[in-house]
């Protein structure tokens, strides 16, 4: 059953713009002073600039795939526990080797134009999605594809492997695998098989869809979804608390505490679903010597940082990626500061005094506070940290070719994505630059048996060999905030990237 809210009822999940300029060209308000237009929602998130696209292949923020997420279907979807489960396919199943994976699709699924959702379809995404030169998020979890091998007739997609890969399906339902209709080339007004069909959309301005009556899982309950670019959390905030907006994405724990405490408002938290990290760039100096990623390592109060920049609403990290999901490591050690040790590595690399510039941004509400705190931490082991501060709008792009030392956050993803994306040789968004032949095996071995007892050993194995040597300093999960007003019903608080985050087809307006 959908949850309602009540006045400042708090839900918990298990597990630079001024409002005033952003929301000047929004469709007039009813006069009610809610935020309401009828039956349209607006919803208010930090976007992406000028060169935003609708392209569902390439989204790296979460406007980009809540935007995908009303307009496009993916094949699989994440739950709160990033297990898998069915979106636009009816089923799906490996042979035994691991090899070879089956997939039917739903009979009902159809795109906006009224054609039917193909394996086809399905096939021409995810062999352009591979495709190094369309840049797509999900690029390194479909190079094993022999897509030469692979078939597609009616609803029936084969996708032959090039090696065994019992953990194949968490591909299927990550960010930036939707489908489009093959052969799309235009994003410019593009046709999906979501929810909500595309009215309207300006790179960097506001983004407006409509209700497609005819979706595989019934039409959605509002007439229209406006997404409203507002890239300063304060003012998502205050533009919320005035009635602008409906919903507010990505607040701190601090504006959170502020909505749970008015009348007509109401939070949804997610417990811990994001992952805050320091990543340094281990193929560039200072950090190619492992000293100085060793002495940032241990130079960082974890728990300070949590009590400072999270306001104590999060948990210190160990350096590792999905703490309390599936294939964590069991018993991790915590990470303890040593200002004695981490100074005497400072030291020893020769490296005293050493200037060290910190990327950040406010794409991130709390990285601010956090950097901050981060330079003054450091201080006391001999590094000379400054926050270097980049337009939230580009920031993620920047950082993939700048800098040595930069925030970086990950909502919730399988285990073995995150491994896979972010960790394995090569992979496109392994920014840190990390190398290591023996990880690389170790991935490759667990993803390979079939056996789940010694997959996860293994797995296991490979991220304590990948925590002291991947220059990803993981120093704190934090919970994921989103304000509302009471007038929002039908949504509940999800980790993002999972199927009920972001759900907009399932708000009702009062």
């Amino acid at each position: 059953m959908t949850p309602s809210f009540a006045r400042r009822r708090l839900l918990t999940a298990a597990g630079g713009v001024a409002a005033g300029a952003v929301l000047a060209g929004c469709s007039s308000d009813d006069g009610n002073g809610d935020g309401s237009s009828g039956t349209r929602l607006r919803a208010a998130f930090s976007a992406g600039g000028s060169q935003e696209t609708l392209d569902p292949h390439i989204a790296p923020l979460f406007v980009d795939q809540a935007r995908a997420k009303a307009l496009y279907d993916s094949v699989l979807t994440y739950k709160d526990d990033m297990s898998v489960q069915a979106r636009l396919a009816e089923s799906w199943e490996s042979d035994r080797s691991g090899r070879r994976w089956t997939v039917r699709l739903r009979s009902d699924a159809r795109f906006h134009d009224d054609s039917k959702v193909t394996a086809a379809d399905v096939l021409w995404n995810y062999r352009r999605i591979a495709d190094p030169a369309t840049g797509a998020a999900a690029q390194q979890l479909f190079a094993g594809v022999d897509f030469g091998a692979s078939t597609a007739k009616g609803r029936d997609l084969a996708l032959v492997l090039r090696e065994p890969d019992f953990e194949f399906p968490a591909a299927l339902g990550a960010p930036g695998t939707e489908i489009v209709p093959k052969d799309t080339e235009n994003f410019g007004e593009p046709v999906g098989s979501g929810p909500f069909r595309y009215r309207s959309f300006k790179p960097g301005g506001n983004a407006l869809f409509s209700a497609w009556a005819d979706h595989w899982d019934g039409g959605p309950q509002i007439e229209e979804l406006e997404f409203v670019p507002v890239n300063d959390e304060r003012a998502r905030l205050n533009a919320l608390l005035s009635g602008q907006v409906h919903y507010a994405h990505d607040l701190t724990a601090a504006s959170a505490s502020r909505v749970a405490g008015r009348d007509g408002l109401g939070v949804l938290r997610s417990r811990l679903s994001t992952m805050q990290a320091i990543l340094l760039r281990l193929s560039r100096a200072p950090f190619d010597d492992a000293r100085l990623v060793q002495a940032f390592t241990l130079g960082l109060d974890r728990n300070r940082l949590v009590e400072v920049a999270l306001s104590g609403h999060g948990a210190a990290g160990s350096d590792l990626f999905g703490m309390g999901l599936r294939a964590y490591p069991d018993g991790l050690p915590a990470r303890e500061r040593d200002v004695d040790r981490a100074r005497a590595l400072v030291k020893a690399a020769g490296a005293d005094g050493l200037a060290v510039a910190l990327e950040t941004s406010d794409a991130d509400p709390t990285w601010s506070n956090a950097s901050t705190l981060i330079a003054d931490q450091l201080k006391d082991i001999g590094l000379k940290v400054t926050p270097h501060v980049r337009s939230a709008a580009t920031y993620f792009g920047e950082v993939k070719t700048k800098g040595v030392a930069f925030h970086s956050r990950t909502a919730t993803l399988p285990i073995v994505t995150h491994l896979r994306s972010r960790l394995r040789g090569g992979a496109a968004n392994n920014l840190m630059g990390y190398e290591d032949a023996t990880f690389d095996r170790l991935l490759s071995q667990a993803t390979a048996t079939r056996d789940e007892k010694t997959r996860l050993q293994l797995l296991d194995r490979a991220q304590r060999r990948a925590r002291d040597r991947d220059g990803q300093l993981v120093w704190a999960f934090s919970d994921w905030n989103i304000g509302h007003r009471d007038t929002v019903t039908g949504l509940r608080g999800a980790p993002p990237n999972s199927c009920d985050w972001a759900r907009f087809d399932r708000v009702r307006l009062s």
